[in-house]
């Protein structure tokens, strides 16, 4: 059980300050991040993989910007202080915050995980913020993709009913 509340959604500015409190008390960080637009089983199984790699996981959600730049007109299809509350509610997720930068490479140094967990799909070489958290000691978890899920084709299956 996590030391913290669940559903907290915390600002780019008080990042490094729960960190250092988890940190002092001798428990370590996750982080991961994505779009996370609609919730899916995916999503679900990759944070419960996330959360079992430390005591706590934080979720860095990519803004609005942010996936309308990434994934192109019509994205998001949830707005990101949804997204947000969505992530929070989960019982994997100890915390949420949001970045509008191209990568969360800023968080990360905030935040200074212990555990830094991507999609198996990317290299680790490839992976923002792989270098800078193995500098500090960290791990790398790359966690597999469950087949048949991802929200371009849920999305792409509702665009077919319509």
């Amino acid at each position: 059980m996590a030391a913290f509340e669940t559903g907290v959604v915390l600002a780019r500015q008080d990042l490094a300050a729960w960190a250092e409190k988890v940190h002092a008390e001798g428990r370590t960080i996750a982080f991961t991040n994505g779009c996370f637009d609609i919730i899916h089983r995916g999503h679900l199984e990759s944070l419960k993989i996330a959360a079992a790699a430390a005591d706590e996981l934080v979720v860095a959600l990519n803004s609005d910007a942010s996936v309308a730049e990434l994934k192109g007109e019509g994205r998001p299809i949830l707005p990101e202080e949804d997204r947000a509350a969505l992530i929070a509610a989960l019982k994997p997720v100890s915390a949420v915050t949001i970045f509008n930068e191209p990568t969360p490479l800023q968080c990360i140094v905030h935040l200074r995980p212990d555990a830094l967990v991507k999609g198996a799909e990317y290299k680790e070489e490839d992976i923002v913020g792989a270098r800078e958290v193995k500098s500090w000691g960290g791990e790398i978890v790359r966690v597999p993709m469950v087949e048949g899920w991802s929200t371009s084709q849920i999305i792409k299956a509702i665009q077919k009913l319509s």
